[in-house]
């Protein structure tokens, strides 16, 4: 069995808790209006890896990781492969390294056995509305709404991460509506607005895509932070 990823980040910081080794893998269904990993989408130019081989770059590292680090699997999707992901986060398990799994929820194979070997769930919430939804990420929300539930059920930890942007949702009605629809949740960890931002629109030249949020701005990082502010209080 191979895998496809597209890089490897020795020392993340912003991946989940402590130290992490961070696998970002190819291949993601959405089409996101502010992806900055577009390079990602797809298989070509793809780098091929065995589960073990993979595992045992990670454990180089695993001294790192007695800060309450671990690997993160991102992406890309990384439910899009997920029979190399399962092998992955069981060798991961049976080297007692914590999971992470940083992902859209947009997987439909293996989900249970997944969730059992990952310690923690960072799901990115690309909108509460499903018209909205599908304007962001050009799919409907009902394979991620699916996956949250089971999260649910399982009683996963959970992080929750959403991307502000501009004239889309940086105001305080899509806040409120965010606020409301995570209020049923559990086991959430941490909850996170990040400010959209322009670090990608040069892959989309190279890669001679369009970029469909030409000439939006970075979002604004101070209001970025009122509104997470009013997110959690």
């Amino acid at each position: 069995m191979e895998g496809y990823i597209e890089s490897i980040e020795t020392m993340g910081l912003v991946d989940g808790p402590g130290i992490r080794f961070v696998v970002f893998m190819q291949g993601c269904p959405l089409r996101c209006l502010y992806c900055h990993n577009p390079e990602t989408w797809s298989f070509e130019h793809k780098n091929s890896i065995k589960p073990e081989d993979l595992v045992k770059q990670i454990l180089k590292y695993k001294n790192y990781f007695d800060d309450g680090g671990g690997v993160t699997f991102s992406g890309g999707e990384p439910l899009g492969q997920p029979e190399f992901l399962l092998e992955c986060l069981k060798l991961c398990k049976q080297n007692n390294i914590h999971t992470c799994l940083d992902t859209s929820g947009v997987g439909t194979k293996l989900l249970d056995e997944i969730l059992d070997y990952t310690d923690l769930v960072i799901l990115d919430i690309k909108a509460v509305d499903p018209k909205e939804y599908e304007y962001i990420t050009s799919k409907n929300n009902e394979t991620y709404l699916k996956f949250l539930d089971l999260c649910q059920t399982k009683n996963k930890k959970m992080w929750l991460r959403q991307v502000i942007v501009p004239g889309i949702n940086d105001d305080v009605e899509h806040i409120n509506k965010f606020k409301e629809f995570i209020k049923p949740l559990k086991n959430i960890e941490n909850i996170e607005l990040l400010p959209y931002h322009l670090y990608g629109v040069e892959k989309y030249k190279k890669l001679g895509i369009k970029y469909r949020l030409d000439g939006v701005k970075p979002m604004d990082t101070e209001k970025c932070r009122k509104l997470q502010d009013l997110l959690t209080k």
